[in-house]
């Protein structure tokens, strides 16, 4: 029609693909992605880490102390050892504090030391080490701890009364816990012997080190007092043969 309105007609949008038909609704498919990003169970649950041994090798400057903080659980046993590895005199001074504040452990002027404590206290071990008494020398120092909580064989009991069978085996169970717990044991002195040798080993490559710095520094003195005197002895008899009488023109 001429002259008249034109009507505009409105264009609906295409629909949405549908879904694959290996996807679940999209209710059910919310409920699953929040399932997911929920933590587990057990996380939640879970109680404080298990206290680890540990070995830490630090350089104590001279005129200094030096303290460590380590937590321990109760009714377990610690064993600490330490040993100078460098330094003059290769001494420190030691001291062991309980949570309490209890001094259990204080030596002086030693090249290493073994100590255990049981059973520990819930709370953190105070361990210090003093180069006070030295005004030139730095030390260095290693040192380890080793823990033996009681829980774990409380646990491992639990673990062995649980996979007993009812009827008896030929091979008991006890006989297999005691096995693995004596090799266990084993293989624990074995890294601690294993741990000890490194830190003897440090201790006298530093010796040699030492002792070669020495005899080469001296070896140069030497050598450069030979050749002074050389030098000396050669001006002295070139003066004894110079002749200092004029001479007649």
């Amino acid at each position: 029609m001429a002259g008249g309105a034109v009507r505009a007609r409105a264009v609906r949008p295409p629909p949405p693909p549908p879904l694959p038909p290996w996807l679940p609704p999209p209710p059910l498919l919310l409920l699953l992605l929040l399932l997911l990003l929920l933590p587990p169970a057990g996380v939640r649950g879970a109680g404080p880490p298990a206290v680890q041994d540990g070995e830490f090798t630090f350089l104590l400057p001279a005129g200094r102390r030096q303290c460590f903080y380590q937590s321990a659980p109760a009714n377990a046993s610690l064993e600490t050892e330490y040993q100078v590895i460098g330094g003059a005199g290769l001494d420190v001074d030691f001291t062991l504090e309980s949570p309490q504040g209890v001094l259990l452990v204080s030596e002086s002027r030693k090249a290493d030391g073994l100590h255990t404590v049981e059973p520990t206290e819930a709370g953190d071990y105070k361990l210090c080490f003093d180069n006070s008494f030295s005004t030139i020398s730095e030390k260095l120092v290693f040192f380890e701890l080793i823990f033996d909580s009681l829980q774990d064989d409380e646990e491992a009991e639990g673990w062995a009364e649980a996979v007993e069978p009812e009827e008896m085996l030929d091979v008991k169970m006890e006989d297999i816990k005691e096995s693995v717990e004596t090799m266990r044991t084993r293989l624990e002195r074995c890294i601690q012997v294993l741990t000890l040798l490194r830190a003897f080993e440090a201790r006298d490559r530093n010796l040699q080190e030492g002792n070669l710095e020495r005899v080469n520094f001296w070896s140069a003195v030497n050598v450069a007092v030979l050749l002074l005197v050389a030098v000396l002895q050669v001006c002295t008899l070139k003066r004894f043969f110079q002749d200092k009488r004029p001479v007649p023109t």
